[in-house]
Parts: C-alpha cells; structure tokens; sequence
C-alpha cells in the first residue's frame, strides 16, 4: 500500500506540472491579446535614436505592438510543453486559449456595451484622459479583423511549431534540444508574423500594400527571431529544473 502512495505520489507531479505550465501559457497568451493594441517604438525605449530603416520601398523606425513581449515567451512554452507531453498536450491547451481569447473579447465587447455612469467618464480628465468610455472602448474594443488575424496566426504557428518539433525530434532522438526548440519556434513565428498581418491589415478594411506588408512582416519576424534565439539558454534551464522536480525517469 505504502509503494502504490508513493508512486500516486511521484506520478501526480507531471499533472501539477501540466497546470502550471498550462496556466503561464494561457495566461501569456490572453495577455499579449490584450496588451498588443499598444504600439511602442523601440529604439526610444532602450533610449537609442531611430534607426530609420528602409525595406522594400519603405522607411519607418522599429515599432511593434506590445505583444511581441510574451508571444516568444509563448511559442518558448510551446516547446517545453511539447517536449514533455507531446502534440496532443500543446493542441489542448491551444485550442483552449483560442477559445478563451475568443470568450475574454466577447465580455470585453459585452463591457463597452454597458451605459457608462455619468460620473466616470471624465474621472481621469485631470491625467488628460477626458473620456473614460472612449477609452476603454478604444482599447478593448479591438477590430474584428485583428482579432480574426491574431486567432488564425496563433493556432496556424502553433500546429507548425509542434508538428516540426517533433519531426526534429525523431530524426535527431534526444539531442539538439537547441535545434528543435528553436529551430520550429523560428519556423512557425515567420508563419505567425505574415498571416496575423495579412488578414487585419491587407485583406481588412486598412487595403495595406505589398511593399509595406513585406516591410513590417519583415521586421516583426526579425525582432521575434532574434527574441527566440537569446531565450533557447531559458529553455535548457527549464528542461533542466523539470528534470530534477519530475525525475530524469518520469521525465523521459
């Protein structure tokens, strides 16, 4: 009786360890949603001029929406989930996130609906924000089309992500935990960086050109690919704590 405890015990850490890494996953996500209606310009934040680069006919500084803080962190989780519980634990938990993205937006739409009490809309005039509605509605109230865009890139990268994973994983066994973690998370973010792109701003109501579609895909990519490449060191600090909290035997 004593041995079965023991091993309920041992075996019930990958399922802690499957909600934790679930939940920090799903939050992330939820969070990038959210936060990527702010647009920053990069250069300014780590206090350098502006870089004024020009890429297919198009000039501009590095700006990117606030989400490109947690999507690598995102995809990074992607590989460690799928290292350990494999392409059935990543669909689940994707396909939940999408499905939360999709029910958080529908409350924030049911919130911006709801008739605004007369006094808090201008309870922040003094910090010169003058209409409160108006700006929870301008930064809640995402275009259908980007939300449409990031869902489909989001569940489109993932699938690739875990689906080159694990074709890395075959061919080369348990070594290169480097290529495949960032080699698919590479892969799958220059899927992630055109598609969200091409649906809310060429095929969506803004009709962006070619030329400037390439250019900011191009550069979101570059910056995401070079976030991805300083991360791998994380995801070999994390393999090696899951290692110890599981047991190198329950870990493989």
């Amino acid at each position: 009786m004593n041995t079965t405890v023991s091993r309920l015990g041992t075996f019930d850490r990958p399922t802690r360890l499957f909600i934790v890494l679930g939940g920090f996953f799903v939050c992330n996500a939820l969070i990038a949603e959210f936060i990527g209606v702010k647009i920053f310009a990069l250069e300014r934040t780590i206090g350098l001029n502006p870089f004024n680069w020009t890429l297919f006919q198009q000039s501009g500084s590095l700006s990117f929406t606030a989400g490109v803080l947690l999507w690598p962190i995102v995809f990074v989780m992607t590989d460690i989930i799928n290292e350990y519980y494999g392409q059935r634990g990543v669909r689940f938990l994707s396909y939940l996130t999408a499905c939360l993205i999709i029910y958080a937006f529908a409350f924030a739409y049911l919130a911006i609906l709801l008739v605004p009490a007369p006094w808090w809309i201008s309870i922040q005039s003094e910090n010169g924000v003058p209409d409160m509605q108006a700006a929870f509605q301008a930064i809640f109230g995402q275009g259908m089309w980007i939300i449409a865009g990031s869902l489909i890139a989001f569940l489109v990268g993932q699938i690739i992500d875990v689906t080159l994973f694990q074709l890395i994983r075959r061919i080369t066994g348990q070594r290169y935990l480097w290529l495949r973690a960032t080699g698919s998370t590479l892969v799958s973010q220059f899927i992630d960086s055109f598609v969200v792109l091409y649906i809310a701003f060429v095929l969506g109501p803004q009709h962006w050109s070619t030329d400037l579609f390439l250019a900011v895909g191009t550069v979101n990519y570059f910056y995401k690919g070079m976030v991805a490449i300083l991360l791998t060191p994380v995801i070999y600090l994390v393999h090696k704590w899951i290692d110890h909290y599981l047991d190198s035997h329950v870990a493989k």
